[in-house]
């Protein structure tokens, strides 16, 4: 008798489904016989695993309460910090602005103006002081090639001392404030 391939195929996939099946039911009647035989062991395992499914559901529940509260603390502090973040700077302002105050009633009564001009200066220092503790600087731009990052250019000019690109003129400052521009310096560039 000729048996082809594919035949011979068909028939191992039967028996192979056969075999699984009578595995299957094996297994089934293997894994309901101790729950018959033994009877109150398999409720008390049962409450066991009840048990320790709902100490589980009680522990999810508390983890999850406890994030829920982190969160909410969390997003309570950053609000605060962004609303109090200048409380520091504000602070360490106050003299400046004192001695303004200061040097604006010196001016109303009449006072010499030259110590008022010195008076004006240190308190332009004291601020510059402040400012800089707080990481601010100023930039030097005069003299330096024109930089897109730290500078703006608004008008190109000739130049018989500096050589193209280069910054040969500072219309506003420009500062750095750490390690980040706050504001470019307005510049006019050599052409």
């Amino acid at each position: 008798m000729h048996v082809s391939v594919n035949e011979q195929h068909t028939d191992e996939e039967h028996k192979q489904e056969e075999y699984n099946a009578e595995n299957e039911a094996q297994l089934n009647e293997e894994a309901a016989a101790p729950a018959d035989n033994e009877g109150g062991a398999s409720d008390s395992r049962l409450e066991e695993l009840a048990k320790l499914a709902e100490e589980n559901q009680q522990r999810y529940l508390r983890a999850q309460a406890d994030f829920d509260n982190f969160r909410r603390r969390t997003m309570k502090e950053k609000e605060e910090l962004a609303q109090y973040a200048s409380m520091k700077l504000i602070g360490q302002l106050l003299p400046v602005v004192d001695n303004f105050g200061r040097a604006l009633e010196a001016a109303k009564s009449g006072g010499d103006v030259e110590s008022f001009s010195k008076g004006v200066d240190m308190i332009f220092r004291q601020l510059e002081q402040v400012l800089e503790a707080e990481g601010l600087k100023a930039m030097d731009a005069v003299g330096q090639p024109f930089n897109p990052d730290f500078h703006q250019a608004i008008m190109q000019v000739e130049s018989d001392e500096h050589g193209e690109g280069i910054v040969v003129e500072e219309v506003q400052k420009g500062y750095v404030l750490k390690d980040k521009v706050l504001r470019p310096a307005m510049v006019k560039v050599s052409g």
